[in-house]
């Protein structure tokens, strides 16, 4: 709200790209610098050790993820007045896929921590071997892999179609519309081939769609709504 008390789509923006850049900061921090760090792709004992000597560390970046969501929530409220008076029905199906994204996602770092239990000195552990406690929390860690790629099929629905109401928006860049469906694409593509052949499941996925993300983010932040073009479209 402005200080009329009128609804200000400029306002709504900045909010929405401060959010976005918390996201994409406490997102980056907990894949590369917590995750990245700790997990030996392939390796059980080498992860189960890592995480068991920086369990603080482990926690951290479960609890940024948490924030990321948390975060996620205002800003596909934000994202959906902002692009409404487009059209109002697809403006809401590509929230209800986000809501779906971020349900899964929140309910998936439950195997984040399933996976830390299995390596704490807890007396009821000692039923198992070492071995297996490893290799226990190792199998929960890839769930978790597989309940992101999971989560990211319903968000690539939720790009493709905030990618077309930016395009058709006159008062948000069409080339970001663009980008977005561009990471929609990549998100579904990426998901599938995580499910039917993980083999070719890449991260080279993720580079067009992280592209697009900091582009609508940063314009959010920084040059927000083109407000003439609001104002002739809505005034």
């Amino acid at each position: 709200m402005n200080q009329t008390g009128k609804f200000s789509p400029q306002q709504y923006a900045r909010v929405a790209g401060i959010l976005y850049l918390t996201i994409i900061i406490v997102g980056f921090f907990a894949e590369l610098f917590v995750r990245g760090k700790l997990i030996d792709p392939g390796d059980a004992a080498v992860t189960a050790n890592n995480i068991a000597a920086n369990q603080q560390l482990w926690r951290t970046g479960v609890a940024a993820d948490l924030l990321m969501h948390l975060c996620d929530v205002p800003v596909m409220l934000i994202i959906y007045v902002l692009l409404k008076p487009i059209n109002k029905n697809l403006a809401l199906m590509a929230v209800l896929f986000n809501v779906v994204q971020t349900a899964v996602l929140v309910a998936n770092k439950l195997n984040l921590l399933h996976g830390l239990f299995f390596l704490t000195d807890a007396a009821y552990l000692k039923a198992f071997t070492t071995g297996q406690l490893q290799a226990l929390a190792y199998t929960y860690i890839k769930a978790h892999d597989y309940g992101y790629g999971i989560g990211l099929l319903f968000f690539g629905f939720t790009c493709i179609i905030n990618g077309y109401l930016i395009r058709k928006s006159d008062y948000l860049p069409k080339l970001i519309g663009v980008l977005v469906q561009i990471a929609g694409c990549c998100y579904l593509t990426n998901s599938f081939l995580l499910i039917i052949k993980p083999d070719w499941a890449n991260t080279l996925f993720m580079l067009p769609s992280f592209i697009a993300e900091l582009s609508f983010c940063l314009w959010l932040l920084i040059k927000g709504v083109n407000m003439n073009k609001w104002n002739e479209r809505f005034a």
